[in-house]
């Protein structure tokens, strides 16, 4: 599977998750309803610019490497931006605290 084909594949199941409509994912990102399913058809005339596909992604709400298959983490730029620039800037005894916090919230959704 090629990364046009990844690519579109998540948009079509992240925009449906989201339940956004063809048109409204095209009006989000500045494009056309037909050139969103183009994307999500895996058409090869369908190759989105960097701005175009960092448009998609935000409005998903996942990061580009996600739509591309590069990362099965459906992070967030919100969830980079918390991990670079608060939790890899904290001591050693905050990430600790966090870690725990973290394994309090998972275990308890179990």
């Amino acid at each position: 599977m090629s990364a046009t084909d990844t690519f579109g594949i998540r948009v079509r199941q992240l925009r449906t998750a989201n339940r956004l409509t063809l048109d409204q994912l095209a009006e989000m990102t500045g494009s056309s309803k037909s050139y969103i399913w183009e994307i999500e058809s895996g058409k090869e005339s369908a190759r989105p610019s960097a701005m175009k596909a960092y448009r998609i992604a935000s409005a998903l709400r996942v990061t580009i490497e996600y739509l591309l298959g590069v990362d099965d983490c459906k992070s967030t730029a919100s969830d980079e931006a918390f991990i670079n620039h608060v939790y890899l800037k904290a001591d050693e005894n905050i990430k600790r605290q966090v870690r725990q916090i973290a394994d309090v919230l998972i275990n308890t959704k179990r």
